[in-house]
């Protein structure tokens, strides 16, 4: 949930400073030392201060945690648990523990636990607060997984894997930008092991899709592009099936590559697997999504938009957004990304106006997902800082509904 991701400490001392509204002055005066001092730091002519002058200047500037000041740099600070979101310890936790001992009664019913795990992610897709509603139920749940692949045998463990796994890629989803990147890498690598203790092509589809999704949040663009590939090959023999599941999955995965591309500046590559992921879409039954991944035709319109925006062709990104309906979005936390997608558009064209209002529409329908995404919390404190008077009022009352420090 790092915005500032990137920028060194002077850099975000100098954006927060500015985003709060104090004076280079004002700010050097708090904390005893000149204003040009002050700059040097801010503009990187003087290494960061040590860290109780650290402290000070977030005390100065009004930061409410000093990861906002310093973010991931070397300090011991910057290797705490981030917890960006009141249910990531409680995730944490569950995933963490690794019990010895499990009691095999009462044994374990496979179907139930499949059950609870699809409710979970209606509740993702149906849910305004998506992270702290699964937020509640994800912790027990993977508990009985982890303990049913523990006691169960053959057929029946090799469906609770299957389950595991379902169950750690809701909490990929959930985790993703509120938790540190060693817990998302710790998710992804036991949902891909449970998808291959489960033996099943579509789960280890999957799999490869959330792994995807870290490799990607964490610069390894060219690993997860690889891994989907590999994984939609593993599934291209059963596209010719009455498999809808397996065409849905190799849709996903072609979707995620065409993201992946665009993140990379790969124009042919990234539209060419959109458009492969876009026709299996439209073979799909009318209305299909996928339980998780949400494939169907309008997530892949929604993806369609994402690519355009990242391959900075941010016209025909908001032609694309024009022809959906928002609501033919069959999830809040997925709508929320479009109008996201939508601002991002706007703001590559400079018209901080129409950034502003697709921002507050993002917020209309999950202030909880605009909270949580990096993205969506640069713009608004770029909208804060430089939107100018017109927008700069509208954008610093939304910044405080996303609790930034402004």
């Amino acid at each position: 949930m790092d915005e500032l991701e990137g920028k060194s400490i002077g850099e975000r001392i100098q954006t927060l400073r500015e985003r709060t509204g104090k004076s280079r002055a004002v700010v050097a005066g708090l904390v005893g030392r000149t204003d040009s001092w002050l700059k040097a730091v801010e503009r990187g002519r003087l290494l960061p201060p040590r860290l109780d002058m650290l402290v000070r200047i977030a005390e100065a500037i009004g930061v409410r945690e000093l990861s906002e000041l310093i973010g991931d740099q070397g300090f011991p600070l910057g290797m705490l648990r981030r917890s960006g979101h009141d249910a990531v310890p409680a995730i944490r936790e569950a995933i963490e523990a690794t019990p010895l001992a499990v009691r095999r009664d009462p044994m374990p019913d496979t179907g139930s636990l499949a059950d609870r795990a699809a409710s979970a992610w209606r509740t993702w897709h149906a849910s305004p607060t998506p992270r702290a509603d699964v937020g509640r139920v994800l912790p027990e749940l993977l508990r009985d997984c982890q303990r049913a692949v523990r006691v169960l045998d053959g057929a029946d463990r090799r469906r609770a894997y299957g389950t595991l796994s379902e169950v750690y890629a809701l909490c990929e989803q959930a985790l993703a930008w509120v938790a540190e990147p060693a817990l998302l890498w710790l998710t992804a690598d036991r949902c891909m092991h449970a998808a291959q203790q489960a033996d099943d092509p579509l789960t280890l589809g999957g799999a490869a899709w959330v792994m995807g999704n870290v490799q990607r949040a964490t610069s390894r663009e060219e690993d997860a592009v690889a891994l989907v590939n590999e994984a939609a090959d593993l599934l291209a023999p059963r596209l010719d099936s009455d498999d809808d599941r397996a065409r849905a999955m190799w849709g996903a995965l072609r979707l995620h590559s065409a993201l992946t591309l665009g993140r990379l500046g790969r124009e042919g590559d990234a539209l060419r697997a959109w458009d492969e992921g876009s026709a299996m879409a439209d073979r799909m039954p009318a209305g299909h999504a996928h339980p998780w991944t949400l494939f169907g035709t309008a997530n892949a319109s929604v993806i369609g938009v994402s690519v355009h925006v990242d391959l900075h062709k941010g016209g025909r990104a908001i032609d694309l957004a024009s022809t959906l309906d928002p609501d033919a979005v069959p999830s809040l936390d997925r709508r929320a990304r479009l109008w996201l997608e939508v601002a991002r558009s706007y703001h590559q064209r400079g018209d901080s106006m129409a950034t502003l209002g697709a921002l507050q529409r993002v917020a209309a329908v999950s202030t909880e997902s605009l909270s949580c995404h990096p993205i969506g919390r640069g713009l608004t404190g770029e909208l804060v800082t430089s939107g100018g008077p017109m927008v700069s009022r509208d954008a610093r009352s939304l910044a405080r509904t996303l609790g930034m420090t402004v």
